[in-house]
């Protein structure tokens, strides 16, 4: 067999790449892992909510990961990024950065997803490590601190529920957008949920960690922590350039199977989920990697 040629290419090499690698090399098929190694957690201080891996770093976590699976030895890693990909005879074909081409029966998209940080200074210092986007997560941590919630809307009140089981000094900050109903300000009033709609023009910090908010107006108000519920984008176009579909939310689409809109194509991880933990992702991908070994199974039979 060709050595640009496999079983199946997965485009990602975070948690939900490597645990779909894992099922589909202890089903020896041959896999190629694409990745740039640079996962969006790659600043988080410590990984939670995961079984057995509580506490750890989300480094420590990925390379326990990837040495598992390279024990396997169908599996192969590529330190590269993936920027084409099109359709064979055979399947897909993969064109990455360095000018490789690759070939595979089935692709899996573990990509997850870029976060699109807001223009104020500090943010991108402070985000994964005091500004934060899940309870789940990190909620933990900051339990009975001073915390605000930087979004509006039906987003910002599914986050005020959560987070107020943690902390009841709780803040929403709008920017001028609030999107709330009667009733959602009536929630909020009767929880002690304050709300300051003024614009937030800088995060004060040490090493990422938050001392203040200043506002448009110029005010500053210590907080221990912010939830910011932020925009996304991919990083490459490949599933849209192969006919994968969008849900409402902006995830690709799959269903309970983990398959695109595409054939033979399937995806997991955060790109396919609001739900962004480590836990989801490994489960989702291995799962993945059994449904794609059944069906290349089912095939050859």
């Amino acid at each position: 067999m060709k050595e640009n040629i496999f079983d199946v290419i997965i485009i990602g090499g975070s948690y939900a790449g490597l645990s779909a690698a894992m099922s589909l090399g202890r089903s020896a098929r041959r896999t190629i892992v694409i990745d740039n190694g640079t996962p969006c957690n790659r600043q988080t201080p410590h990984s939670h909510n995961f079984l057995t891996q509580d506490g750890k770093t989300p480094a420590e976590i990925a390379a326990a990961a990837r040495k598992q699976v390279e024990a396997y030895p169908t599996v192969k890693f590529l330190n590269d990024l993936a920027v084409k990909g099109r359709r064979t005879a055979a399947g897909f074909g993969i064109s990455t950065a360095s000018g490789r081409i690759l070939e595979g029966k089935k692709l899996v998209l573990a990509t997850g997803i870029e976060d699109i940080i807001p223009d104020i200074k500090g943010f991108q210092e402070c985000w994964g490590i005091s500004v934060i986007h899940c309870p789940y997560c990190h909620g933990y941590e900051f339990r009975g601190q001073k915390t605000a919630i930087m979004t509006s809307g039906a987003r910002a009140m599914h986050l005020a529920s959560l987070v107020r089981n943690l902390t009841r000094d709780l803040t929403i900050l709008t920017s001028d957008a609030p999107g709330f109903s009667s009733e959602d300000l009536e929630k909020l009033t009767r929880n002690g949920v304050r709300v300051i709609p003024d614009q937030v023009t800088e995060i004060l910090h040490h090493n990422g960690h938050l001392r203040q908010l200043v506002f448009a107006d110029g005010a500053r108000v210590a907080f221990d922590a912010v939830y910011a519920g932020l925009s996304f984008r991919y990083h490459t176009d490949i599933h849209a350039s192969l006919g994968c579909a969008l849900n409402e939310q902006g995830y690709i689409q799959v269903d309970s199977m983990h398959r695109t809109t595409a054939p033979g194509v399937f995806a997991c991880g955060d790109s396919t989920s609001p739900l962004r933990s480590v836990a989801n992702a490994v489960a989702t991908g291995n799962f993945t990697g059994a449904v794609v070994n059944s069906e290349l199974a089912q095939e050859e039979f």
